[in-house]
């Protein structure tokens, strides 16, 4: 019979170092997978958050040139239906932004001999400069929560010359 010496042995030794490296290498390459998670997980918040505030910057961009727009709307409104007419402009936009709501309070600068004597939304001045104005108080909100996160809402105030 046959004495076996495993200590002798050197395959036996190359073999226990082999499976020493192999957990090591098993460690090393969870770290990894780990610290790749950590760092999508993180793009994948970023991401989000500049989507949500690109969102809101786009609607807050289009309500100011809304508003703009509104108020070139209301000159026009005045100077069809002639002076003193239509103080308060509730409007909607057409079907595309028809989330927005446009509120325009308007109120008229004369004189003393004013033509709007019988209504209220009026203020007299003295000098004749100013005689003839249009104060203009202009306010865009978005109405829909599902498209905003957040409320946005803008407010221009415009003296405009009639």
């Amino acid at each position: 019979m046959q004495r076996k010496n495993n200590i002798l042995n050197t395959s036996y030794i190359k073999h226990t170092k082999r499976s020493s490296r192999s957990g090591i290498a098993m460690i090393m390459a969870i770290a990894v997978i780990v610290i790749l998670a950590t760092i999508m997980a993180l793009s994948l918040a970023l991401t989000s958050q500049t989507t949500k505030r690109s969102t809101d910057l786009y609607l807050y961009e289009q309500a100011i040139l809304l508003s703009k727009s509104a108020t070139e709307y209301a000159l026009l409104r005045i100077s069809q239906d002639g002076e003193c007419v239509n103080h308060n402009l509730d409007f909607s936009p057409p079907s595309p932004l028809d989330y927005y709501d446009i509120n325009i309070t308007v109120w008229y600068v004369y004189t003393s001999p004013s033509p709007c004597a019988a209504d209220r939304n009026y203020t007299t001045v003295t000098t004749p400069e100013q005689n003839g104005s249009v104060l203009m108080d202009v306010s865009v909100s978005v109405n829909d929560t599902t498209i905003a996160t957040e409320p946005i809402r803008f407010f221009k105030r415009t003296i405009e010359k009639l």
